[in-house]
């Protein structure tokens, strides 16, 4: 028998035929939203107290199904196009190479769009979309070498395995990087996270990790590898991931991460409203604080009630790992509210109002937390 879809006055909002424009918008969450969030999970804001974030605590985005690789061993990777020595290489081969560790914070480029109003409908990020591995793998740029780039090569891109539709357009997941970052020598093929395997829902078995910027570039279940004599032009590079005021900007890449900071949660929770419930006396307040591009924090400030006081950082965990912060609070009964804030080494402070971005991308705004002291 024939199988055919269905054609009725329903076609409109099929997403494969003719899928509807997403519009901003403003109130409840849309179904679609609801259903991304139970999908891609947040840190738990309380693991901010973790200097590596649990492998299963660490934020997820996937923008399509998670593949079902059973096992590794006849996983290639096929490094082609603009190079002298086209390669086909095996997770052994890859794991025989030069081996690096490197502690990494990621953020996904769309943390704190919930906040942005209106919002683009999307993943509904508050700002849990963070957290910080022990990554370990093999210098890109060895591998890079290994092929021979041509002088004619500009971008890399990068391809995973895992398929869908975004916005009517069938793709792989993929992304680029210019030439010169595709060599920088901190860019890695990753096998493994916190000293295991990747797990599945973190690409296994090889992703790559590019240090200092936000997520998106940093491709999971990566299988292809191709350099290119003129820009990529894959979905997820040039239609999305791009900092944009208004439809018509041509927008701006995006690349390193916004400094920022988070607060972990001081006291005991109400289930539901998530507020918090603090006992009188002294109480230490903590968090973690980045940047990005490997730029080091230089001071976290905390805020009580509007009143801002100096916290003391911990000692560098890493060039492109989060650094821990602390702020002793004698804490007296009433209603508060905390806020933190982070200062980088090139002198960007968090902003104490949302950015507008036309897609969510980028919100670096100052966090803050309802307290009430017994």
């Amino acid at each position: 028998m024939e199988s055919r879809m269905p054609s009725s006055a329903q076609d409109k909002h099929n997403p494969f035929l003719n899928p509807a424009p997403r519009q901003h918008r403003e109130g409840p969450y849309l179904r679609e939203e609801v259903v991304l969030a139970n999908r891609n999970h947040g840190l738990l804001t309380e693991g901010l107290r973790y200097d590596v974030t649990p492998a299963g605590m660490h934020y997820l985005l996937n923008h399509f199904d998670v593949p079902y690789v059973p096992d590794a061993a006849s996983w290639r990777l096929s490094v082609s196009g603009e190079v002298e020595r086209p390669l086909s290489l095996s997770i052994a081969d890859i794991k025989a190479l030069p081996q690096r560790t490197l502690r990494v914070t990621l953020e996904c480029a769309g943390n704190g769009r919930g906040q942005v109003t209106p919002r683009w409908p999307s993943m509904p990020w508050m700002a849990e979309a963070v957290g910080t591995a022990e990554w370990t793998g093999t210098p890109l740029k060895g591998v890079l070498e290994r092929a021979g780039l041509k002088p004619s090569v500009v971008e890399v891109s990068f391809t995973g395995i895992d398929r869908g539709f975004d916005r009517g357009h069938e793709h792989n997941y993929g992304r680029s990087l210019k030439r010169d970052m595709a060599l920088h020598e901190d860019v890695l093929l990753v096998t493994g996270m916190n000293g295991q395997d990747l797990l599945p829902q973190h690409g296994f078995p090889l992703r790559l990790v590019v240090p200092g910027w936000y997520g998106m570039a940093s491709v999971k279940w990566l299988d292809r590898i191709e350099a290119l004599a003129a820009p990529y032009q894959g979905f997820q590079q040039v239609e999305t991931y791009k900092y944009k005021v208004k439809a018509e900007d041509p927008g701006i890449p995006i690349t390193d991460m916004r400094v920022k900071s988070l607060m972990a949660p001081p006291g005991i929770p109400d289930w539901y409203s998530r507020a918090r419930l603090v006992e009188r006396g002294e109480t230490v307040l903590t968090g973690r604080a980045w940047s990005g591009g490997g730029i080091a924090v230089a001071k976290v400030e905390v805020a009580i009630n509007g009143v801002w006081h100096a916290a003391a950082l911990d000692p560098p965990a890493g060039k492109y790992a989060w650094r821990g912060w602390r702020y002793v609070w004698n804490a007296t009964p009433g209603e508060y509210l905390l806020a933190c804030r982070a200062t980088d080494a090139n002198g960007r402070t968090q902003p104490l109002e949302v950015p507008f971005d036309r897609g969510g991308f980028g919100n670096n705004v100052v966090q803050t937390v309802e307290v009430t002291v017994r």
